[in-house]
């Protein structure tokens, strides 16, 4: 996408900046440039798949004034790099009580599903959800199913699950309708960590299987 992207608001202290398809980069550099030389008045930038949210103190700058900050706009100071993605390798025991079904429902066998699944590189698209819940995409089509009818009440902590075009980690306990289709130790989210949350937006991620 070139030029600048329509400003649509959110209530009457933030906006979004909606990118097109495949604008994930210049949803991140839009960020980067907004959290460096924005200045007074921005509260806070979020990143998703492609656009941007940004809210800010409507007590001290305006959407107009943000907005001229944005990915082909002005500058304060010194335009900060878009920081190159970091790699993420997640170790996993494909065990998950999904795993079977998952393999059958799209007709293929467990080692498939794990061969399948772990050959892909992943980027982190989104976190929501629950703090830590990073959204990562895009999923082999040989794997796509859509969520359960019904979600668990609980899903562990660490389980490693796919829906739609989608796959995920989730970082703590807590109701879930994605498929488990394995499991791992590593700590997605601790707020005695800086930064919290392992996965940011625009991070790569690989599935390592684990030796049993």
């Amino acid at each position: 996408m070139t030029g600048r992207p329509p400003i649509l608001p959110l209530g009457d202290s933030a906006f979004l900046l909606r990118f097109g398809p495949g604008g994930e980069d210049a949803a991140r550099a839009a960020a980067a440039r907004l959290r460096g030389t924005a200045g007074r008045g921005l509260r806070d930038v979020v990143v998703a798949w492609e656009t941007v949210a940004v809210h800010f103190d409507p007590l001290l700058t305006t959407a107009e004034e943000l907005a001229r900050f944005g990915p082909t706009g002005e500058a304060r100071g010194p335009v900060p790099p878009v920081p190159e993605p970091v790699l993420h390798t997640v170790p996993v025991r494909y065990d998950g009580e999904d795993l079977e079904w998952v393999a059958a429902s799209c007709g293929l066998t467990r080692a498939q599903v794990v061969e399948l699944h772990a050959a892909g590189e992943y980027r982190v698209q989104a976190v929501g959800f629950v703090p830590g819940f990073a959204y990562l995409g895009e999923l082999d089509e040989r794997l796509r199913l859509p969520r359960r009818d019904a979600p668990r009440p609980r899903v562990p902590a660490g389980a490693v699950a796919i829906a739609g075009a989608q796959t995920a980690v989730y970082p703590f306990a807590t109701p879930g309708g994605w498929h488990l289709i394995g499991r791992t130790e590593l700590t997605l989210f601790d707020p005695r960590r800086d930064p919290a949350a392992l996965l940011a937006v625009g991070a790569r991620v690989r599935f390592v299987p684990a030796r049993p």
